[in-house]
């Protein structure tokens, strides 16, 4: 993948900038603890396969199919969301870079528009951004409670980017699905060890070093 042939990237962020998805993992887990080991098992596992989906979604699909209890209130909602962010904020900003990811940014940048889209709630990720000193470097930073795929749509319109010269990096299924929707090509990066989650034709890399020029 040549990726002097695109004129902007959009990239995900957990697993794709920071080596952070673990993370969340344990996160999840630990806000579950309580219930007990099946219904962490579950929890951890549906995080898993939808990696990309924000947290609200998962808290709210954890309560009706898991938990089995009436849906969330606005405030039990803010009160998880709390809890997960004490969990994870700042570890996620100490986190290390995916390897190629920070010379990838910083080399690019200066070329062509880079953006960030993510499931993680934009206010959040606007300050991790900012501490892990990347916020010069991206001309957009969006997040949740936006959809991944709408987020996606929102910034080739209002940057009026071409889709097929624009590339989208992720490592989950959802942040190909919403470059597929948009008609951006993808580049999927798997961990190394993780099961690839995403269809054989993708082109998928355990880092983004190759991207390095």
């Amino acid at each position: 993948m040549q990726i002097t042939n695109f004129q902007a990237i959009i990239f995900d962020f957990d697993g794709v900038v920071a080596e952070s998805g673990k993370i969340k993992t344990q996160a999840f887990a630990e806000l579950y603890r309580a219930y007990g080991d099946d219904i962490v098992n579950k929890v951890v596992d549906f995080h898993v396969q939808n990696g990309g989906l924000s947290r609200y979604h998962k808290f709210r699909y954890y309560q009706e199919h898991y938990l089995v209890k009436p849906p969330l209130t606005q405030d039990e909602e803010k009160q998880l969301d709390h809890r997960f962010s004490e969990l994870v904020v700042e570890a996620v900003i100490a986190a290390d870079a995916v390897p190629g990811a920070n010379e990838l940014i910083h080399q690019q940048a200066s070329r062509i528009p880079l953006f960030v889209a993510s499931g993680t709630p934009e206010i959040e990720l606007k300050v991790i951004v900012e501490k892990r000193g990347l916020a010069p470097y991206f001309k957009d930073v969006r997040g949740a409670p936006t959809q991944k795929q709408t987020l996606v749509a929102e910034i080739l319109s209002q940057y009026n980017l071409v889709p097929e010269t624009t590339l989208m990096i992720g490592d989950a299924l959802i942040d190909y699905e919403s470059a597929d929707a948009n008609g951006l090509p993808f580049l999927g990066r798997v961990y190394p060890g993780d099961e690839n989650p995403f269809p054989s034709h993708i082109t998928v890399m355990p880092d983004l070093c190759h991207l390095v020029t």
